[in-house]
Formats: structure tokens, C-alpha cells, sequence
């Protein structure tokens, strides 16, 4: 189906892409494709997502009309607008650090193997190599800092108790872990491209195909895991902030 109501598609075009992603989390994988960046980025419009990552705005609007909705049964995105901060906390410490802790160190292991063996005539794998180095470096920390000093905070707030933090309002580590998270987006922008969306060279061995499969997927998991915090507990902890402090 191809969008023919002008005023529709200019609403969709003037809705943020974190909206979108929000009432339709079937667009994930879509944006995705298209380079659209929905987690970090998720406070553009999708017309000025589109024009950052060179895509014709009516193509993606002609392409989000085709696409189907999520099978019954499979959690949406608004149920944690619902939930408690720390039930979405605990889903993120459970699913998404737990997660990296497992996945950083197997495809660390594979990195070295394809190196090894492949490295000779594929010299791009020496920067594969190098941004994969950097986001471990800037992960493993941010979880750290995450976990011990900003969800403490966030789960204090969601109890009802008030206390003392070294940061005086919870928009200062947000802001930090944004940042942070914003760099993340840009080492996994280079590696998707470097990689060629993480297709595997004619040569590559089955290990080799596992490390890209294994970076693909990591991909997808630092997609939704940021857009869970940059586009909905980060958000409704400033507003908690906001409404204890009015």
C-alpha cells in the first residue's frame, strides 16, 4: 500500500523516530536497514532522520506502509511506559548487560581466530578489530557506572525515597550516559559499514561468518537496549525527578 493522504504523511514525516518506533516496534528492523537511527537519533523527526541517512522520506514512508504488525503475544515497546522504572531496569540489567558480559568475550575469541587467520588478505579487519576494542572499552565501564551509581538513584526515586547523590539531579549521569551512548552509535555506524552490513567475504570461514552473525546481532540488542533508555527510562526518570521536586 503506497500513502496517498498528503496530511498523514506529513504527520508521520513530523513524528519523532523514536514515536514511531514506540507505537510500531515492527520499524526497528526496518530502520535498521535503511541506516535510520532510532535510538540515539530518536529525537529527530523521521524527515530529518531520512535526510541524515540519505533516504528518500516518501520511499521510507512507502515502505512503512507495507510493513506488518508485530505477531499477538510479542511484548510491545509501550509496556514499559506502563511498568515500574524498576522492573524496566531489572529488564535491562537481565537482558541487555547480562547480555554484553556473555557476548563481548565469545566475540572477542572469534575477532582474534579471523584475524589470525584471515587477516593477511583482509587488512580492513585490522580497524574491525580496533572499533570492536573500543566498544568493549566504552561498554564495559558505562554498564559499571550504570548499574552502581544511575539505576540506584532511579530505583530510590521509584520507592518513593528521597536521598543525597553526588550529582545533585538525575539529568547529570543521563546526560553522561547519553553521550556515551551516542559515541557507542557511532563505533557501530563505522563497523556496520567497514563490514558491509556484516556480509561475510566469499573466502570467510564458518568462523568468520560467526563473528559478523555475532556482530549483527550484537547490533540489534545496543539498538534496543539504548532506545530503552535514551527514549523511555530516561525521560520518565527526569519527570519522576520533576514531579517529586514540584
Amino acid at each position: 500500500m503506497v500513502p496517498t493522504d498528503g496530511a498523514n504523511m506529513t504527520a508521520e514525516l513530523n513524528t519523532k523516530v523514536g514515536e514511531l518506533v514506540m507505537a510500531r516496534p515492527e520499524t526497528m528492523r526496518y530502520f535498521e536497514r535503511l541506516g535510520i537511527d532510532y535510538c540515539c537519533g530518536g529525537h529527530h523527526t523521521l524527515a530529518e532522520a531520512c535526510q541524515l541517512a540519505k533516504q528518500d522520506p516518501v520511499e521510507v514512508l512507502n515502505g512503512l506502509a507495507t510493513l506488518e504488525p508485530p505477531s499477538a503475544g510479542v511484548p510491545s515497546l509501550q509496556d514499559w511506559q506502563q511498568a515500574s522504572l524498576t522492573d524496566l531496569i531489572q529488564y535491562i540489567v537481565t537482558t541487555h548487560h547480562d547480555f554484553l558480559r556473555e557476548e563481548l568475550p565469545r566475540l572477542d575469541l572469534l575477532l582474534g581466530k579471523v584475524l589470525k587467520a584471515h587477516g593477511e588478505h583482509h587488512p580492513e579487519l585490522g580497524r574491525v578489530g580496533e572499533l570492536y576494542q573500543s566498544l568493549v572499552a566504552d561498554l564495559m565501564p558505562h554498564m559499571m557506572k550504570e548499574e552502581q551509581i544511575l539505576f540506584p538513584f532511579i530505583r530510590q526515586m521509584d520507592a518513593g525515597q528521597t536521598g543525597s547523590s553526588c550529582f545533585g539531579t538525575v539529568q547529570s549521569p543521563i546526560r553522561v550516559m547519553e553521550l556515551e551512548h551516542e559515541a557507542v552509535g557511532a563505533l557501530l555506524v563505522e563497523l556496520h559499514e567497514l563490514t558491509g552490513a556484516y556480509t561475510t567475504p566469499a573466502d570467510g570461514c564458518a568462523t568468520f561468518r560467526a563473528l559478523y552473525d555475532g556482530f549483527e546481532t550484537l547490533e540489534r540488542d545496543l539498538h534496543l537496549h539504548i532506545y530503552l533508555e535514551n527514549q523511555i527510562l530516561h525521560p520518565r526518570a527526569t519527570a519522576m525527578e520533576a514531579a517529586v521536586q514540584a
